[in-house]
């Protein structure tokens, strides 16, 4: 798998699973906290609109990250709380786990953040999340048609990812 590589998407990686597991949603923000998609699977409670969602969303994965930079007891800089680090700078956080979900993240160097919750017993997903960051790239950043920054309205890209998701959960 080339995760800034060639035309072509190699095969998915395996995905540890439990059973009975499932993809509950996914969220993908530009590097200025603008949600390009949002994507639910089985999402059997919805509390807030999805505008409010997204915000709360992006605000959690801002404060863990702030969080995540600050305790790490290996960098004896540390930076301002709430300063936005750099992709790869520092402490970061991959995944954590409430009794009811998972949420698996990550950050590309080009500041789009892939966010997918599942079950909670759902294993590793870093190597998936690069998988769907390749389908991103082939299908959304690379197509003409598409302009940055924009909500992500690619049917093909959108096709691959609930297949994708699906073999995955």
């Amino acid at each position: 798998m080339q995760f800034f590589g060639s035309s072509d998407i190699s095969p998915s990686p395996t995905v540890p699973t439990a059973s009975g597991n499932n993809a509950h949603m996914m969220y993908v923000f530009n590097r200025n906290g603008v949600c390009l998609l949002y994507r639910e699977w089985n999402r059997p409670l919805r509390t807030l609109d999805a505008q409010q969602d997204q915000k709360l969303m992006f605000g959690l994965l801002f404060s863990l990250k702030s969080l995540t930079a600050k305790m790490d007891p290996t960098t004896a800089e540390k930076g301002n709380l709430g300063v936005p680090q750099l992709p790869g700078q520092g402490c970061s956080f991959h995944s954590f786990r409430t009794n009811t979900y998972k949420l698996s993240f990550m950050e590309t160097p080009s500041g789009i953040k892939l966010i997918l919750v599942t079950h909670p017993r759902t294993g590793d997903l870093r190597e998936p999340l690069k998988y769907i960051y390749n389908l991103y790239v082939e299908y959304v950043a690379k197509n003409p048609l598409y302009t940055p920054g924009t909500p992500i309205r690619c049917e093909l890209f959108n096709t691959s990812l609930d297949q994708y998701v699906r073999s995955i959960a």
